[in-house]
């Protein structure tokens, strides 16, 4: 018994003790379990997409000035059809009163009312995104319950709860799918059990673990299990397949539990190695949500490992009798025929190839890629894009921007606002410097203490005196020494000073004048709190014009163009329009960085794996094929593609779907070994079918389906293009590359690295003395580590570390001489 042991493999130790070991790994499991319940409502989930821009992008500054400098409240645009104007009155009164509302903006003119059309502009008490927003929402909805309206918030990306709402539809789909699609390529109706069990385990530890980034993006929360399940299902399947073979080969269950995971744990490291490599590439995106989305996959295809690799083969021991007495007959077909057309056609499907091919390039090089989920023209569209789309069907566009500059310079803001209105396409222009506090001045004009008094009601001689307080605060003494009615100050500072002294009851007015001064003192902070900040004053801008496109992005340009004329170069745009136009100007570069990234690291895996050059560049050839005639649909089919889709599908494509490759690959190198090479393409599509459309089928299937009922634009976008783009894959696999693996055979042959050893096929009869891998037939076929003499007719591929050598046979050698195993 000890023997046997000594010639044991690290993989079979390791595969034994953990094995023999499985009662303590299902503590650690439960454990661990335990563990991630706990840790699942801790993950932060961020919605604003705009967190993810780098920071060195115009829009992350400005966002980060606006946070740390200006308040800014909530907003909504409410549209109410078929109502007259005496309704549209009462209505803007009732709206006044609902609780979180601060205030409503409406009257008569065609800006607010058009076509029996009342459109009602709400300041929110609450910033946009919060909870009290969404309540105030909620009360505006209920206030508007009788009548036909579209309710458009400040802030759009779908609510949270929504989103997981949808995603459970989703997945609930998807598990019953992808049940139906493992009992028809199982062998026995426990399996399923099983598979869900591993997967549900892994699909926790990954939820339960996000709270270790500190928080997760609202893309990534809501696909990841989705994606989890379709990218690591091959990892489980590919295991019990193992153990099915192992059983048919007599052996029992627990040694054939040993003896499969011994050989899975290197075949599913292999294979993952490929769709970690894809993911990796996400990472390094200059926009965030890459590294995002890439680490928390990565971690999930970890977790799935280390449950198929710890847990499954506890559970196979576990469930060893239910999942003999459930056996059930092979349900999939044999499909040789359709093999034997794809060699038939092997010179006219690589021509047909290579024309898609080149038309792929050509149309995903003019697909519209658009970077504002605003923009996109989905089939499934959120209810707030329904509203902005019908808002702006009757009103025009409403495209915000904020301008922010240095602070202090009160001409140059009024210069900035005056020209910048009138440019083509500005519905408004709001800044202190253009804030009218009476018929003749505004927040900013100088006013002497004569015109402050009239203003305010503070007596003349107290605001002479307020004047000269001021200039000798400031250091400017013309207050002073000059006709104190001569001095002027811009009105705010002037304000802002008599309301510091009052504080400090260095200044008294009497009642009245109190109460005026302090009315007008609550109006003009909020204004300044929205306006002006420490260092910067912001200015805001509305247009009428899309978030983005030509006449947009001439717009901005005009914009910061008049702003420079005043202030340089110290101008930050921010809104919308400036996020799309960043994530534009980095898409380029991430796409080019990707796509290398993600072909250089699944060539490196593909190389090492079959020890040649010229395999690998085939599999990649038609990987990223299919990759070329996916985003090939959107050009034409006249639709747009939020360009996040591209950029991460493309990854995962190439990382994921390349493993449907390598089976089909792996089987045709093996059985060429035994046969003719176009029946054993035959055979090679025939055998890996089950393995293919297992996989492949629940990728796309998950990937439709999130496009398919998904309302939010981004995750929309990612599940259309990754159901399309795996089923391409597919259909390339299963038909082309079969054809590309028999006439590139030679090229595979001739770049295969040998690493110095003889390797050749070998066809012999006689005595053969080998010292290394031998793998064919010897009266009965040999695959390992041989150190003898055979004796026999040797029909093999050698890779030997010594020249073998061969003697003919003689009668005398009716045995063969001793053989051992290293």
């Amino acid at each position: 018994m000890d023997e046997p042991k000594k010639t044991e493999t690290v993989m079979v130790r390791i595969a034994r003790f953990i094995v023999d070991k499985r009662n303590a790994f299902y503590l650690i499991f439960a454990a661990a379990l335990i563990y991630s319940v706990i840790g699942i409502p801790k993950a932060v989930v961020n919605n604003d997409i705009t967190d993810y821009l780098p920071e060195e992008t115009e829009t992350r500054r400005g966002l980060t000035i606006m946070d740390e400098e200006f308040t800014t409240y909530g907003s909504a645009r409410l549209l109410v059809t078929s109502i007259d104007r005496q309704q549209a009155q009462a209505l803007a009164d009732t709206l006044e009163t609902v609780d979180g509302v601060k205030s409503v903006t409406y009257d008569e003119s065609e800006e607010h009312y058009k076509d029996a059309a009342a459109l009602y502009d709400l300041t929110l008490e609450a910033a946009d995104g919060t909870p009290e927003s969404k309540a105030t929402q909620s009360a505006v909805k209920e206030a508007v319950a009788g009548y036909d309206y579209y309710l458009s918030p400040g802030y759009t990306q779908m609510d949270s709860a929504d989103l997981a709402a949808e995603m459970g539809v989703i997945l609930a789909v998807a598990v019953v799918i992808i049940i139906a699609v493992l009992l028809f390529t199982s062998k026995s109706y426990m399996e399923v059990v099983v598979f869900l069990i591993v997967f549900s385990v892994a699909a926790i530890l990954n939820m339960g673990t996000n709270f270790w980034f500190g928080s997760v993006s609202f893309v990534t929360n809501s696909i990841a299990v989705v994606l989890q399940l379709a990218l690591a299902i091959d990892y489980a399947i590919i295991f019990c397949h193992r153990y099915m073979e192992e059983r048919n080969n007599g052996l029992a269950a627990r040694e054939a539990d040993i003896a499969a995971l011994s050989k899975a744990i290197v075949e599913i490291s292999s294979s993952s190695l490929t769709t970690i490599s894809g993911l990796a590439a996400l990472t390094f995106m200059h926009f965030k949500i890459g590294m995002d989305m890439g680490v928390v996959l990565i971690k999930g295809i970890v977790f799935s490992m280390l449950t198929v690799f710890l847990l499954m083969p506890g559970l196979l021991m576990l469930f060893n009798r239910l999942i003999e007495k459930t056996y059930h007959v092979d349900f999939v077909p044999s499909i040789r025929g359709w093999g034997r057309l794809i060699v038939r056609t092997r010179k006219v499907l690589p021509i047909l190839f290579v024309v898609v091919l080149v038309g792929g390039i050509y149309c995903s090089n003019r697909c519209d890629y658009v970077f504002s989920t605003n923009s996109t023209n989905s089939g499934n569209m959120p209810d707030y894009r329904i509203a902005a789309d019908k808002i702006a069907g009757i009103f025009g566009n409403r495209n915000t921007i904020a301008v922010l500059v240095p602070a202090g310079d009160y001409g140059s803001e009024k210069e900035v606002l005056e020209r910048v209105g009138e440019l083509s396409g500005v519905t408004s222009a709001t800044g202190l410097a253009n804030i009218e506090v009476d018929d003749s001045h505004t927040l900013t004009d100088e006013m002497s203490p004569r015109q402050f008094a009239e203003l305010t009601g503070v007596e003349i001689e107290e605001a002479r005196l307020l004047y000269q307080a001021y200039g000798l605060a400031h250091e400017e003494y013309g207050a002073i020494f000059q006709d104190a009615d001569d001095y002027t100050v811009p009105m705010l500072d002037i304000f802002d000073f008599l309301c510091e002294q009052m504080d400090k009851g260095v200044v008294t007015l009497s009642e009245d004048q109190t109460k005026e001064v302090n009315d007008l003192r609550e109006e003009l902070d909020e204004g300044k709190k929205q306006l002006k900040g420490e260092h910067w004053t912001r200015l805001v801008f509305t247009a009428d014009c899309p978030e983005e496109g030509e006449e947009t992005t001439a717009l901005m340009d005009s914009i910061r163009a008049v702003a420079a004329d005043y202030y340089g170069d110290d101008v930050i745009l921010v809104g919308n329009s400036t996020s799309a136009a960043d994530l534009a100007s980095t898409f380029a570069s991430d796409n080019i960085l990707i796509s290398i990234l993600t072909i250089l690291f699944v060539l490196v895996v593909l190389i090492f794996t079959f020890q040649s050059v010229g395999l690998p560049i085939l599999l990649v050839l038609v990987i990223q094929g299919s990759i070329w005639i996916n985003f090939s649909f959107p050009f034409l089919t006249g639709t747009n593609l939020f360009f996040l889709g591209y950029l991460v599908v493309s990854s995962i494509q190439m990382g994921a779907t390349i493993d449907y490759a390598i089976v089909i690959s792996n089987r045709y190198t093996q059985l060429k070994q035994e046969m003719d090479r176009r029946q054993a393409a035959v055979e090679a599509i025939n055998q890996s079918f089950a393995t293919v459309f297992t996989s492949g089928s629940i990728m796309t299937v998950s990937g439709f389906l999130i496009g398919g009922i998904s309302t939010d634009p981004t995750i929309c976008s990612l599940g259309t293009a990754l159901g399309r783009g795996t089923l391409i894959s597919i259909i390339l696999v299963m038909t082309v590359l079969p054809q590309l693996l028999i006439l590139g055979d030679g090229l595979i042959e001739r770049t295969a690295i040998t690493l110095n050893r003889d390797r050749v096929r070998r066809f012999h009869n006689g005595t053969v003395r080998l010292d290394g891998h031998i793998k064919g037939y010897i009266s009965g076929y040999v695959d390992g580590e041989i150190k003898g003499t055979i004796q026999g007719s040797v029909d093999a591929q050698l890779t030997s570390r010594e020249q073998p050598a061969f003697q003919p046979d003689t009668p005398s050698q009716s045995a063969p001489k001793e053989v051992s195993k290293p």
